[in-house]
């Protein structure tokens, strides 16, 4: 009996504690409450102060707020277009009765896929030059829509191409500006990838001017925009666009040791792009403009080597006869660090620079010779040495089996010669049964110049008996090879 009174002695305490808590609690959960609302109130009525007061809301995004990219999405996603490239059978892997009864067992057709821009809304479409490289049909498919596409024409040297279908009112896409883009803001990769058609993805703008060694093409123009946005196979040609939808740059390669996405990604500028595309579009030709130098980085090694004091710029290695750098006093070992108001860090801002530029542009460089500041003002030139407008000029052959086109200066001054016909975009043909390769400068044919593309090729179609052509390799070999042909 006295256990259990003890028992309700110490339950009722037990309650009368609890309540006596919960009270506690109650009036400090309405005191914060309070202490809540009396700080809206006061937030309200500074905000009201401040709407009175006329003065400008803060521009900034608060911190918190999260990106969004579905508007980016949307814009961007109607303008990419899907790209098939065919090409047919190679026959060089078949027997001799291939050429006279057809392959045998039927003729495989390789397909390969990417992705491509529209540029314009009367069908020019912005792709790059891996993606339609020896393609014998292009197709381009929009909407659930397939379009027989056209090669207006390839840059190797940037890697960008353009086609166009039959159509008009197209979506084209809005352009940005890669010089104004900055590392570190977000950027969307849109394109194809695996097939899978209208995939984007979203990254940050890693590095600028990155120059990663991969294009082909006499004058290699490298100074890509690096990004960790998710590109694969198939992303090639796509868009990279800022979060507002507009197009800034042109998705081209990966860093990748599987030939999938494992960290970054590459797009050229679209400022390079566009200029490409014009020029492709309006002249069948990159209006190249060349200072007349060789370039190369600054290393630590060289700059001690040279006494140089900082590692931005680029020293002239190579001076092109007659070219423009010559005739303004410049000299190996100058290091150029300096475009009109533009700061040269390395090779990849310097050819960007002169990328949009066209032939005749004067420009003034500024460089340092001896660690002394000096400055030369130049006219750029074309490819052949001129100030004027370079027309596409080539004689194509399907029974040689290659395009030719005469020597630019370049080629000239490199190899020391004042004229000759160089082998490009060579296929199955005459010219490579006689053993003949891409880049090859044909310098004489049975002891006369070789000067007029037109006139040799027209020659070798004609020509049979006893064959010699001379000429240069392209690692600058001399050639002379006697044929006898029917």
């Amino acid at each position: 009996m006295q256990k259990s009174l003890t028992t309700f002695i110490l339950a009722f305490v037990a309650g009368l504690l609890g309540a006596w808590a919960y009270q506690q609690l109650f009036s400090l959960d309405l005191s914060l409450a309070e202490h809540q609302s009396s700080n809206t109130e006061l937030l309200s009525h500074q905000v009201n102060n401040f709407t009175e007061s006329n003065a400008a809301p803060p521009s900034r995004t608060p911190a918190n707020t999260p990106v969004s990219f579905v508007e980016a999405s949307e814009r961007s996603t109607e303008s990419v277009v899907f790209i098939k490239n065919f090409s047919g059978t190679d026959y060089r892997r078949y027997s001799i009765f291939d050429y006279f009864f057809g392959p045998q067992g039927g003729s495989p057709q390789q397909v390969s896929t990417g992705s491509g821009v529209i540029f314009s809304e009367d069908g020019y479409i912005i792709t790059n030059n891996h993606v339609v490289e020896d393609a014998e049909t292009l197709e381009v498919i929009h909407h659930k829509k397939t379009y027989k596409a056209q090669l207006i024409g390839t840059d190797p040297n940037t890697d960008i191409a353009v086609l166009k279908i039959d159509a008009g009112g197209l979506p084209a896409i809005k352009k940005g500006s890669s010089r104004d883009l900055e590392i570190g803001e977000w950027v969307i990769a849109v394109g194809n990838p695996f097939n899978l058609t209208s995939t984007v993805t979203a990254g940050i703008v890693s590095a600028k001017e990155r120059q990663i060694n991969i294009l082909g093409g006499d004058f290699p123009l490298e100074s890509f925009i690096q990004t960790d946005a998710a590109i694969n196979p198939g992303n090639s040609g796509g868009a990279l666009v800022n979060i507002k939808g507009e197009l800034v740059g042109i998705n081209t390669a990966i860093l990748s040791r599987t030939g999938t996405y494992t960290g970054y990604g590459f797009a050229v500028p679209v400022d390079i792009a566009a200029k490409i595309a014009n020029d492709l579009i309006n002249f069948g030709e990159v209006q190249k403009a060349i200072p007349g130098v060789g370039t190369e980085e600054i290393t630590p090694e060289i700059a001690e080597k040279m006494g140089i004091e900082s590692l931005d710029g680029v020293i002239v290695n190579h001076i092109i006869r007659n070219g423009a750098a010559e005739k303004a006093g410049m000299e190996i070992g100058d290091v150029i660090i300096g475009i009109d108001d533009t700061n040269i860090k390395g090779k990849g801002s310097f050819e960007e620079v002169l990328s949009y530029h066209y032939p005749g542009d004067q420009v003034t460089l500024h460089y340092l010779r001896d660690n002394q500041k000096k400055s030369a003002d130049i006219t750029l030139q074309n490819l052949h040495g001129g100030t004027g407008v370079i027309e596409k000029a080539f004689y194509s052959s399907g029974l040689l089996g290659a395009k030719l086109e005469a020597v630019n200066t370049v080629d000239k001054d490199r190899y020391e010669i004042d004229y000759g016909v160089k082998i490009t975009a060579l296929t199955r043909g005459y010219l490579s049964e006689l053993g003949l390769g891409n880049g090859f400068i044909l310098t004489e044919v049975n002891g006369e110049p070789a000067e007029d593309p037109d006139e040799i090729g027209t020659f070798l179609e004609e020509y049979s008996g006893r064959l010699v052509l001379e000429g240069i390799t392209p690692r600058g070999r001399v050639f002379r090879q006697s044929y006898s042909v029917r």
